[in-house]
Formats: C-alpha cells, sequence, structure tokens
C-alpha cells in the first residue's frame, strides 16, 4: 500500500471492541501492511512466545458472527473477510507493536505507528465524549507512556540503514554517492583497505573532518606525488602500504565495518555489493589484523 492510500485510510473504523479490548483483524492489517492475511499470522505462528493472549488471539464463532453485522467496511472491501475458511485473529496495540518487529520492513513500521496514533485518537475520543471506561480500558489509557516510547524504537529502526546492498552494472554513480555517504558517518576516523585505489579515493575523502588511514599496496595508481600534493593542501590522510588483505573494507570509528566487493574506483562499472559486516567474531579478526598493521612500522609510510 503506498503512501497516499495509506493516509485515505481510516484506520479508526478498523478498530473493534471484543472481550473489552480494542482491537484489530487480521485482514485488515494485512490490508495496511500490504501483504497476505495468511503471511500476518504465520509471522505469529512462528513466533508465539512474543503473541501472549494478551496481545492476539483467534476470536470464537460467536464474536466473529456478532462483529460481522457491526462491521460496515467489510463490504468496501470486495467482500474480502465474508467467506473466510478460518476464524480471524484479532491484535490489541501492544499486538500490533510486536508484529511491526516481527514483520521487519519500513512498511510495517510506518503503518504500525498510524495504527498506534489511530488507538490514542481512539481513547482520547472515548474519554472526551464522557463514555464509562472499562477497567481493561483505564489500564490501557496508563500506557501512553510506553506507546510513545515504542513509536520512536520504530522511528528508530525504520531509519537504520540495510545491511545488504547490491549495485548493478552500470550503475556508476549510484555506487559512487553510497560510498561517499557511508565515508560522512566516520565522526573521528575512517580506515580504508583497499589495495587498488586511485586519484578517485582523493576526491572523496577531502571533505571530510576526521583521521583518514589508507592501508594498500605499493605500485598502484596512486603515486606518492598525488599524494603528497593532496596532504598539502588537506593535512588529514596517512597511507600504510601492506597487501595483507584481498577484500576491501572501509573501517569507521574502529565500530562499523562495511566490506566492498569492489575497488573504489571501479565502484559501479560490474556488478557488486556493499554489506555490513554484524559478526562480532569476524569484527574482532578484522580488528586484531589492522591494528597489527597500524602498530607494525616497518609498514608504515606516512605521507603527510
Amino acid at each position: 500500500m503506498n503512501e497516499l492510500m495509506i493516509n485515505e485510510t481510516n484506520i479508526e473504523n478498523m478498530i473493534y471492541e471484543i472481550r473489552g479490548k480494542q482491537v484489530m483483524l487480521d485482514s485488515d492489517l494485512a490490508m495496511l501492511y500490504g501483504v497476505e492475511t495468511k503471511r500476518i499470522n504465520e509471522a505469529v505462528k512462528n513466533n508465539i512466545e512474543k503473541f501472549p493472549e494478551r496481545f492476539s488471539w483467534i476470536i470464537t464463532k460467536d464474536e466473529w458472527s456478532v462483529l460481522r453485522s457491526k462491521i460496515s467496511t467489510l463490504e468496501k472491501h470486495s467482500g474480502k473477510g465474508k467467506y473466510r475458511k478460518y476464524l480471524p485473529r484479532v491484535f490489541t496495540e501492544q499486538g500490533v507493536a510486536m508484529l511491526s518487529t516481527v514483520l521487519k520492513s519500513k512498511i510495517a513500521t510506518r503503518v504500525s505507528i498510524r495504527i498506534m496514533d489511530a488507538f490514542v485518537a481512539m481513547r482520547h475520543y472515548i474519554g472526551n465524549s464522557e463514555y464509562r471506561l472499562s477497567n481493561v480500558e483505564t489500564k490501557v489509557l496508563e500506557h501512553d507512556k510506553d506507546i510513545k516510547l515504542l513509536q520512536k524504537a520504530f522511528e528508530k529502526f525504520d531509519e537504520k540503514e540495510a545491511t545488504n546492498e547490491i549495485y548493478p552494472s552500470g550503475h556508476t554513480y549510484d555506487a559512487y554517492s553510497r560510498i561517499i555517504d557511508i565515508f560522512n558517518k566516520a565522526k573521528k576516523e575512517l580506515i580504508i583497505i583497499d589495495s587498488y585505489i586511485d586519484k578517485t579515493l582523493l576526491d572523496m575523502i577531502k571533505d571530510l573532518k576526521c583521521k583518514i588511514v589508507l592501508i594498500t599496496k605499493e605500485n598502484n595508481k596512486l603515486k606518492e606525488l598525488d599524494i603528497e600534493k593532496y596532504n598539502s593542501q588537506y593535512h588529514n590522510l596517512k597511507v600504510i602500504y601492506d597487501d595483507t588483505f584481498h577484500d576491501r573494507y572501509f573501517i569507521l570509528d574502529k565500530e562499523t565495518i562495511y566490506h566492498s566487493g569492489t575497488s573504489i574506483n571501479h565502484a559501479g562499472l560490474r556488478t557488486f555489493s556493499i554489506n555490513i559486516l554484524e559478526d562480532e567474531i569476524v569484527k574482532e579478526f578484522l580488528f586484531k589484523n589492522v591494528k597489527e598493521i597500524l602498530d607494525g612500522g616497518k609498514y608504515e609510510r606516512i605521507n603527510n
């Protein structure tokens, strides 16, 4: 479902009361997330420990019969839900929040935030209309703070970058631009490991405000004269000649490591990928190797 359709959808009309709780149907959530209903139920089945009955449950035949008589929106969904083979599963506000973390998609995060806003709006409407709330509803009202914290967590997840990216052959600018974006994330130090570097790198790093260390092999296309002239103006590059590494890596502030499937000066010429290394053992091994090179004076040629 695109953003326009989400904005035009009145989510509050999809919230019903069952067993004294405000809930949403699995089919309505599936429509909002842009997936099949069975995908929602599979996610719950595969993570059943995360969905206690106070978060989600399958309604009874009697509850479904009563609910169908009240749901006018079912008529608007092209008959979807009228002839279900199985009884629907419903989700409370907390259940929707948990479902978003299980589905792990940007649209699920954005839509879940909208849904939680709708739950809050419904509670405010009930309160402003001086309805008498049940004990369960009163307890939900007291948890507004927790819901806001969840919203912030979802927003943070939404901003999280992809850990695996692929760039097809010919997408030279996209690949070049992405590598610059990665370099710009470094705050204090950027270590670049690339044995086949050329002057392209100097254009990419000249505006960075951090210390830069390049580990590369000798006799590549980046000449010592290029480095000397660069450092006479920018003063932020240290070059160490070492041929230990075959692969290419970008290490940001000794914390985040990106692996590149191609050299910087060849990015986009052929299909390649950029990945964030997440395995702590692999990262520790790589950090150890880099430290040995940085500390080993015999490998070092400093051009600054």
